[in-house]
């Protein structure tokens, strides 16, 4: 796989960019933390190199001046608001955030449910968290925010919060997903420091859009077409150009919002430390990028994986037209088409040959492996060891897994757990070939070739199930599908 990201470079640039900031605020910072601190997949995919957990081991570095904060919102624990990436609720997140933050070493220091008003849930929520010795604080709904600044900043605005203790430098507000309230919680905080005579600052650490990349960069395209859900836009930032005469790049949201955090700021402290939204963040992403082709080539690859997302989620009632339409839009800007995704014409081609599904796997040295539903197998089944086999250099005729080791899974399912479908999913395949791998070598090496797979690229020609989805993900497979489903039932 071709690297386009120095991501040493980056832990490097990264944590020392931090550490001056919190030097320029008299030794405390509350860092918003936008996107995922330690899974995040769109960053490994666009810039080949960057490491999914590359964020979190930048601040291991900074461990000893760090706490973090985790931030939800009532309404999102009322709603019972989904990670579509994890398939969990906001609430339980916080509760997973929290395990890996202390398994690794970081301090979390408390959780703030934002947007407060008695919600039922939200308080189950905050008792749970108290049993098991976690501070917990709350921040309520501000009349007219965050247009009436008066009233924000003041003892009825943010001075009603409750207010949060935190005991090191580097304070990072994080959150299970964006509309929690990170950038609310570290402005509240800001006021009430100032009122007991704390020095403290505000940064913001966004990776995406990279501000010193072109707007129309195919990696800043990548990240429009994943957030095209939000009907966000990326945008030159007016504040920056006026103030530096540079152009740099940010997120509509942000530039929209300045004008009020500025105000705010200036009501605080009576003057604005920043004079743009570019000035806020702290990301060093764009200057670790080594090879742009290579960063190009995987954002063009993400735009189309994200439009096929959209289509699927037409298919199966999730996902709205407008976000397929605008991520077709993009496609248009990245001068990219679906024919520009390698796997999907031999996945098509395999299925109008058998007249069954099929999907396809590109290897990492350019091969293209086929595979199709059988008796005994679905598609994302079939190709997964066809092409494990082909890694391993075993022979596509050599049956690695028994039928009789299959026979008796597809009787447990079929005879004693009810299902319909006889076929093994992929995580029934892999137990399988586990199980063989204990007494065949063959089997062993064709197991030992599993981490070959990630970062491959994928294709099928009907929907996957979620058991199939998921488990392509975790092993780092790259996967498209078409957007029908493989059967007419309405029930799937």
């Amino acid at each position: 796989m071709k690297i386009g990201f120095s991501n040493e470079k980056y832990l490097d640039m990264q944590s020392d960019m931090i550490r001056k900031r919190i030097s320029k605020f008299g030794g405390k910072l509350y860092l918003e933390f936008g996107g995922k601190l330690f899974d995040d997949y769109h960053a490994s995919r666009v810039l080949p190199g960057f490491q999914p957990d590359s964020k979190l081991r930048m601040l291991l570095q900074l461990k000893d001046q760090t706490e973090v904060i985790i931030v939800i919102s009532a309404a999102d624990i009322e709603k019972n608001k989904v990670r579509g990436d994890l398939g969990i609720t906001y609430d339980t997140d916080v509760l997973r955030l929290m395990n890996e933050f202390r398994d690794c070493g970081l301090y979390v220091g408390s959780v703030v449910i934002t947007h407060f008003t008695g919600q039922d849930g939200a308080v189950l929520f905050k008792n749970h968290l108290e049993k098991y010795g976690v501070h917990v604080y709350l921040h309520y709904l501000i009349k007219g925010y965050p247009n009436n600044v008066p009233l924000i900043v003041s003892d009825e605005g943010y001075g009603k919060n409750d207010y949060i203790e935190t005991s090191h430098p580097l304070v990072i507000v994080t959150a299970p997903g964006p509309g929690s309230g990170k950038l609310a919680t570290c402005l509240s905080q800001l006021y009430h420091d100032h009122k007991r005579g704390i020095e403290a600052g505000y940064a913001k650490f966004e990776t995406f859009p990279i501000w010193n990349l072109p707007l129309k960069h195919e990696v800043n395209l990548a990240y429009e077409a994943a957030t095209a859900d939000l009907n966000d836009v990326n945008m030159i930032d007016p504040f920056h150009l006026e103030a530096y005469g540079e152009t740099t790049v940010n997120y509509n949201r942000d530039v929209q919002a300045f004008p009020v955090l500025q105000a705010i700021f200036e009501n605080i402290y009576g003057i604005c430390p920043y004079k743009s939204p570019t000035d806020m963040g702290v990301n060093m992403v764009g200057k670790c990028i080594i090879d742009d082709e290579v960063c190009r080539e995987a954002s063009r690859q993400e735009i189309i994986r994200r439009y096929y997302e959209a289509l699927v989620g037409l298919a199966d009632g999730t996902r709205y037209e407008e976000e397929a339409d605008k991520i077709e839009m993009i496609m248009k800007q990245a001068h990219v088409t679906k024919d520009d995704r390698r796997v999907v014409a031999p996945a098509m081609a395999r299925a109008d040959q058998t007249g069954a599904a099929a999907a396809a796997i590109e290897l990492h040295d350019g091969t293209i492996i086929t595979g199709r539903t059988s008796e005994l197998l679905g598609p994302t089944s079939a190709v997964l060891l066809n092409s494990l086999k082909r890694i391993a250099g075993i022979p596509h005729e050599v049956k690695i897994i028994s039928p009789e080791a299959i026979q008796p899974i597809q009787t447990l399912k079929t005879s004693y757990l009810g299902g319909k479908n006889p076929r093994l999913h992929t995580d029934e395949v892999l137990i399988a070939l586990s199980i063989s791998a204990a007494t065949d070598p063959k089997a062993a090496e064709v197991m030992a070739s599993l981490p070959e797979l990630r970062g491959c690229q994928a294709h099928c020609s009907v929907m996957l199930s979620q058991v199939d989805r998921r488990l392509m993900q975790k092993l780092g497979v790259q996967m498209t599908c078409e957007p029908v489903y493989e059967n007419k039932k309405i029930f799937h």
